[in-house]
């Protein structure tokens, strides 16, 4: 088996947390779907709350403190990401923000990352698209096309998970494992195919004429 790095950044407040559940469910089925394909992982989480107050003396000095300064080094030198944070008022916590704006903004460049969110209703469910998908785009990493949302109603009793999430984690982590393994990405769908099969590009027309 080859071996890689896989961080996890979860930027739940309280202990425990819905954010550090969905996170290591997500660790949890990332780890598994890269054994089947051959990779072996060695995991390391970076609980942001345990930051909160490096990152705001990072903020005015603009150095990182040595324990922050490893927590950057784990995220920039992994493999694969998973970052995790709580959705207030249909975005991003702060605390996930500032950690990832004192991250260099080339040092995620092409990086595999996988998303998630928590929050205490559905209604927040888009924050994954237009608030996390654009912060990521903007540092140009590889993102899993299928994000991971989890409301209260998601949770079963605690750190049980309904059948819809948990099909969710099963394909975004399947997802993550092929980009860290270096697997391509299925063919899109050729919009010729179907009942009128074989009909030549515009292009290829152009070219006849």
């Amino acid at each position: 088996m080859s071996t890689r790095t896989l961080a996890v950044v979860s930027a739940g407040l309280s202990v425990p947390s819905s954010t550090r559940l969905l996170a290591d469910r997500l660790t949890t089925a990332t780890v598994a779907a890269l054994r089947e394909r051959g990779v072996d992982v060695t995991v390391e989480v970076v609980e942001l709350r345990e930051h909160a107050r490096d990152l705001a003396d990072n903020l005015v000095t603009g150095f990182p403190n040595e324990a922050l300064r490893s927590s950057l080094e784990t995220v920039t030198g992994a493999d694969g990401l998973i970052a995790v944070t709580p959705i207030f008022s249909a975005s991003y916590s702060g605390l996930f923000k500032t950690f990832f704006d004192v991250v260099d903004k080339d040092a995620l460049t092409g990086k595999p990352v996988l998303l998630g969110a928590t929050a205490g209703t559905a209604r927040h469910s888009l924050a994954l698209d237009f608030a996390m998908r654009p912060l990521f785009a903007y540092l140009r990493t590889t993102l899993a096309p299928t994000a991971v949302f989890a409301a209260s109603e998601d949770w079963a009793g605690g750190d049980g998970i309904s059948r819809a999430l948990g099909e969710r984690i099963r394909r975004a982590a399947g997802e993550l494992a092929d980009l860290i393994a270096g697997r391509p990405t299925a063919a899109p769908a050729n919009p010729f195919d179907g009942p009128f099969g074989g009909t030549p590009p515009f292009e290829q027309l152009l070219r006849s004429v």
